[in-house]
């Protein structure tokens, strides 16, 4: 039927209705759909759409480009060049006054906004030319749009999206990031994650949309590193774990011993499910960025402590051979072990290290001494404990 029927819809896209020209657009996405074989039939009449007066022809006649993309990306070469007259129609709606029919709270059809920027989104992915063409409109947009209301919030979202996937240049994508932080800084969730609705699986979006750039521009997401550590005690938990994996994904040589010490804070709290990697995190991020092996031992000794029951064992030989390895702190993790230990048996992996640790070098204990430069090594009888 699609093969019977795509030239009369393909006519119909010229209609002098503005209804039926519309209609047909979405008619034609279906048959493409069906038949993607038949996509270059109309891709010159998707193009007179783009400039037709009629909004709703023109939304339509975008998302109709955007399916062909999606479907054939050999055809996105040519879609390109209609990069031009996508740039001057976002631009007249970014300036427009007010317009009755297409206002929304003060804003300019954010509908068609939307649909042009994730256009944009596709077209300029991976391509540098494109990038550069529609890198000045979304700075205008993102400088622009009206950031106290929700229908502003959309568009800058999805600007920001567009800004992340393009090859943008760096002061753009820190302006994007910007953006995301003051989503998260707000304390309304349908502003902290935007498309709350209209996005299945990314209610965070926010969240999600730092930690596929920290990478990129790591410099910019670090301004926003206390607005993610609030996230931590978000009482959502699917925030809380977005929150996590960003602030994982932010430690570094400079910022390891203030992150570490709000993780291992958050540990004390966190739920069952959150510990186990957790634990294997912080002691791997430990032994990748410690300033220094005592503090090395006393991060993992402190996990050890606070979730001993959900370390992994090869974080456990892990810690066990930094102290064969390290002669020097052998009597101090001992004597803290046997310390915890006393206190507390029911962690396993305490249990495991301090039992290690006491059979390989408790003479050093039972002899003392000072294990600190301003605490004298506890006394320590051969006598057994009795609980």
């Amino acid at each position: 039927m699609a093969r019977d029927l795509f030239s009369e819809v393909e006519k119909l896209l010229g209609a002098s209705n503005a209804y039926i020209r519309r209609k047909a657009a979405l008619c034609a996405m279906r048959i493409i759909r069906k038949v993607p074989d038949l996509q270059p039939s109309f891709l010159d009449r998707a193009k007179t759409l783009l400039s037709d007066r009629n909004h709703g022809v023109v939304l339509c006649g975008i998302t109709l480009l955007t399916d062909i993309c999606e479907n054939d990306p050999e055809v996105t070469p040519q879609i390109r060049t209609y990069v031009p007259i996508l740039v001057k129609s976002l631009k007249n709606l970014a300036n427009a006054g007010y317009e009755p029919e297409y206002d929304v709270t003060g804003i300019a059809d954010p509908f068609l906004q939307v649909k042009i920027l994730r256009l944009f989104r596709v077209l300029g992915m991976g391509d540098v030319t494109t990038s550069e063409q529609i890198n000045d409109i979304l700075a205008q947009v993102a400088t622009n749009t009206e950031s106290s209301k929700n229908v502003g919030h959309s568009i800058l979202y999805e600007t920001v999206l567009t800004i992340l996937d393009i090859e943008a240049d760096t002061p753009l994508r820190v302006m994007g990031i910007n953006i995301l932080g003051k989503f998260l800084a707000n304390r309304d969730n349908n502003i902290r994650y935007p498309y709350l609705i209209a996005y299945t699986d990314c209610s965070y979006v926010a969240l999600n949309t730092l930690n596929k750039v920290v990478s990129l521009e790591p410099n910019a997401v670090q301004r926003h590193r206390n607005t993610i550590l609030e996230c931590l005690r978000d009482p959502d938990i699917s925030i809380r774990r977005r929150a996590l994996d960003l602030a994982f994904a932010l430690i570094n040589p400079e910022n390891v011993r203030p992150l570490i010490r709000e993780l291992l804070a958050f540990l004390e709290i966190a739920d069952t499910e959150f510990k186990l990697n957790m634990t294997s995190q912080i002691c791997i991020a430990a032994d990748r960025y410690a300033p220094n092996k005592r503090w090395h031992v006393d991060t993992a000794l402190r996990v050890l402590k606070l979730a001993g029951g959900y370390v992994r064992e090869e974080i456990l030989s892990s810690f066990i051979r930094l102290i064969g390895l390290t002669p020097e702190l052998q009597m101090y993790t001992t004597q803290k072990l046997y310390a915890s230990l006393k206190e507390d048996i029911t962690q396993e992996g305490l249990t495991i290290a301090g039992v290690w640790c006491i059979g390989e070098y408790g003479e050093q204990v039972i002899k003392g001494g000072n294990y600190e430069e301003e605490e004298l090594a506890k006394e320590v009888s051969t006598q057994p404990l009795h609980h």
